[in-house]
């Protein structure tokens, strides 16, 4: 967690305003010099830590939360899944309430292209109405599972009624200029500040420093030569 606080603190100091996926897809965030939308997946309890701390400074994030599994031990089997419960329905209302939004991670975490159509339909609207039920409010973004997704998952996530969709592929949210293809950076839990920050400036996960002497050596070469 202390490194969540030095990050969102580098966010402040730099002038971000921390705004909901939903805001940044329809445009209505209020003005600032930089925007960046915070996002958290499956739900666990631990994040309410997160929300303390986003609280504090002011800011908003979005959380995509697996419906099947709210209150519970996550139901759906992954290496390296936190030994902890999800959010409860009564949890996720309160962060509603304070101004985070609430997404759909479907009902079981489900890698969505190898779904059936059946499925596929129960993952997207099921996860839906149980979340707005939870939190009295409308579920309007979504986060695919793993990242996966192809243009049948993408044509059902509209079907659903959700207006904005991330996946995990890295560059600026709206690059793609497709409101169910957010692009997305992951911040890992050996990010320093530093990485951290250089994340944010190139939207990438190469920021190392020999990346960084390469992509201005690049810049320069492709100004020069412009230039002739």
């Amino acid at each position: 967690m202390g490194r969540l606080r030095q990050q969102l603190d580098h966010l402040v100091g730099e002038g971000y305003a921390a705004v909901t996926v939903s805001e940044l897809q329809a445009g209505t965030a209020r003005a600032a010099r930089h925007m960046v939308a915070i996002t958290f997946d499956d739900g666990y309890v631990d994040n309410l830590e997160a929300v303390d701390e986003l609280y504090r400074r002011g800011m908003r994030a979005t959380w995509f939360v697996v419906s099947g599994s709210i209150g519970r031990a996550p139901a759906w089997k992954d290496p390296g899944r936190p030994p902890t419960r999800l959010l409860t329905a009564a949890e996720l209302r309160d962060m509603a309430s304070a101004g985070m939004e609430i997404g759909s991670h479907t009902v079981s975490h489900a890698r969505l292209p190898d779904c059936g159509a059946a499925q596929l339909h129960a993952e997207l609207h099921d996860s839906k109405a149980t979340l707005e039920d939870a939190i009295g409010q409308p579920v309007k973004s979504f986060a695919y599972p793993y990242g996966l997704w192809d243009e049948r998952c993408e044509e059902a996530v509209r079907t659903a009624g959700y207006q904005a969709a991330c996946h995990t592929r890295t560059g600026w949210a709206l690059h793609d200029l497709n409101p169910l293809r957010i692009r997305r950076l992951t911040v890992f839990n050996q990010d320093t500040v530093d990485t951290f920050a250089r994340k944010i400036v190139f939207a990438s996960h190469d920021v190392d420093w020999a990346h960084m002497v390469r992509y201005v050596a690049r810049r320069v070469w492709q100004r020069a030569t412009r230039g002739k």
